[in-house]
């Protein structure tokens, strides 16, 4: 039995390696999801869209060489139970803090990913910024106060996944997100 325990730990290992090496870096240094929204970064047009489909709005702040951008790819977009859930109730736009790619804000402005990320208030990576549900609760805000939550930072496997379902339940409506993680994590023992 003893000899077999290496040989199941090396191809667990050997598994896991093969899935976070489908994920793909970009010629502008970034890792990409092929699920991802292709997108004209046209926000308010992103919002309905993805309200049509029922699902929410996110944006994905990355940049070129970050390691937390790398293991969150590698390892949290890989776990098919995250990967999954995102997927049926997310839509992702994933924007690089340094970029110069053209983005119409919600309020029609158009301006550089970087100034973009500045006029959210957006500083390091990766942050996800969660949008609200309508196109109508985004009226007269811009900046920050657009989001109905914020992921500054990486974070690991359980608790991210569990910040898409605070978001997906509206529990920031009620309550933080480290009150709802205490008890999530308490519930999933």
């Amino acid at each position: 039995m003893r000899r077999l325990i290496p040989f199941f730990a090396a191809f667990f290992f050997l598994g896991a390696a093969a899935s976070a090496d489908e994920v793909k870096v970009g010629g502008d240094g970034l890792y990409h999801q092929d699920w991802f929204l292709q997108s004209f970064l046209d926000l308010k047009e992103d919002l309905q869209e993805s309200a049509d489909a029922g699902k929410r709005l996110v944006i994905l702040w990355e940049q070129k060489g970050c390691p937390y951008c790398k293991e969150m790819h590698q390892v949290n977009f890989v776990d098919p139970a995250i990967r999954k859930y995102i997927r049926a109730n997310f839509v992702v736009l994933q924007l690089d803090i340094w970029g110069a790619r053209p983005v119409t804000d919600f309020d029609g402005k158009e301006i550089s990913e970087k100034a973009l990320a500045r006029r959210y208030g957006v500083r390091y990576t990766p942050t996800i910024q969660f949008l609200p549900a309508t196109v109508g609760a985004t009226e007269g805000k811009t900046g920050k106060a657009l989001e109905v939550a914020r992921m500054p930072g990486y974070l690991k496997p359980a608790p991210f996944l569990i910040m898409f379902r605070y978001v997906r339940e509206k529990a920031y409506e009620k309550t933080k997100f480290r009150k709802y993680l205490r008890a999530e994590l308490k519930r999933s023992g």
